[in-house]
């Protein structure tokens, strides 16, 4: 009844009522700023929506307004106060709660928790949502959710500190400049033996095992996949990840594969 009194009242500015499958009336908010149409929510009563209408037009009209000024109270979501901010300061609106700053954006979780990426990524995350599961960034693509660690070669199996890193400290900050991948490989780690510097493979069964020390990180990767194929062929049923050599031809591959030392203990090993 208070819903169908509100139909009957004087139309509201930015408020536009709207009805569910079920019939159920409910209220759109929206307002147009620079010629472009920006929906800001649905609402159960056109009170509410006339709210949020009044809220996104005193942030775009008040240039002394940032994200310190959101409250929970707010009618306004805080990804769509982002948005709008963005698309006052910076002329360009997105969906998602991006801020342009002028060598980077900003990508609002929240408004203490703020991830930063390079201008270059811009496009990609103005089209891709960023969810979050533990210390993990997730987007949607193809209908799979795909880490964003993997847009900078860092694998899923990864471990901070040992086989990637963020030079500045910040593990918010993915700017390209600031991560530094110390692993490329799967079951490869650079580490030091005997005072030298070399790649070490492992390979984990009921426990790890080493595989060996090598020159080159190449070289490690490669004895990884060898390692797979001796295992494979000793019975071993374990789906493992092998790696992806680039650069490197099928005869080269072959000539550094057939010369690899592998661990007698991967070699004997049986299941």
């Amino acid at each position: 009844m208070e819903k169908k009194d509100e139909l009957q009242q004087n139309h509201l500015p930015g408020v536009f009522p709207a009805t569910k499958k079920s019939g159920e009336v409910y209220f759109r908010a929206s307002l147009t700023y620079r010629q472009k149409h920006i929906s800001l929510g649905s609402y159960d009563t056109a009170t509410e929506a006339h709210e949020a209408y009044l809220e996104g037009n005193r942030i775009i009209s008040n240039k002394e307004l940032d994200f310190h000024d959101y409250r929970k109270s707010s009618p306004l979501s805080f990804e769509k106060w982002i948005s709008l901010l963005n698309f006052r300061d910076n002329g360009i609106y997105f969906g998602n709660p991006i801020y342009m700053g002028q060598r980077l954006f900003y990508y609002y979780m929240s408004p203490t928790h703020i991830l930063k990426f390079d201008l270059d990524d811009l496009f990609y995350y103005s089209s891709h949502k960023i969810m979050q599961r533990g210390n993990h960034y997730f987007v949607a693509d193809y209908g799979m959710q795909v880490n964003i660690a993997s847009r900078y070669g860092i694998k899923n199996y990864a471990v901070p500190g040992v086989d990637f890193e963020f030079l500045n400290g910040d593990t918010t900050d993915f700017r390209r400049e600031n991560l530094e991948i110390l692993n490329t490989y799967h079951g490869v780690r650079r580490d030091t033996h005997k005072g030298k510097t070399v790649y070490t493979t492992r390979i984990h069964l009921k426990g790890n095992y080493i595989v060996g020390r090598y020159d080159t990180e190449t070289e490690a990767a490669i004895a990884y996949n060898k390692a797979v194929d001796i295992l494979k062929k000793n019975g071993v049923a374990k789906n493992f990840t092998t790696n992806y050599i680039e650069d490197l031809s099928p005869r080269a591959y072959a000539e550094i594969y057939s010369e690899l030392s592998i661990s007698p203990k991967i070699v004997n090993y049986i299941t």
